[in-house]
């Protein structure tokens, strides 16, 4: 599979960001398991409005990448999540969630429901 050109995007394609209950728990044991650092660094950074709460503005990536919602490693490759950078990479299938979200990073869960 082709990856994307994410380095500059600034994560103007990340939120909103909806997630499932899995999801929220698994994130929120990554953020427990990450360095007091680097929690404080990713947290306390200024984003864009409506930008997921774990967009890592400084680094220019996701800052909880391997425990990123399904939404997120969909982005890019299906047609109903074009990549504007790289629309090719895109198949002609559709992305359906196959749980309900629970609500949206940024939105209905902020920080302070992952400490």
């Amino acid at each position: 599979m082709e990856s994307l050109p994410c380095k500059g995007c600034k994560g103007m394609c990340c939120g909103p960001v909806p997630i499932t209950q899995q999801e929220r728990v698994k994130i929120k044991k990554a953020i427990r398991k990450m360095p007091a650092k680097q929690r404080l660094e990713l947290r306390n950074q200024e984003r864009f409005p409506g930008t997921c709460i774990f967009f890592d503005e400084r680094h220019d990536r996701c800052g909880i990448h391997s425990v990123r919602p399904s939404i997120c490693k969909a982005f890019g490759f299906y047609k109903n999540l074009v990549c504007f950078k790289s629309p090719q990479t895109a198949s002609t299938q559709k992305y359906e969630a196959t749980e309900q979200p629970i609500g949206l990073l940024s939105v209905d869960f902020t920080w302070k429901d992952f400490d």
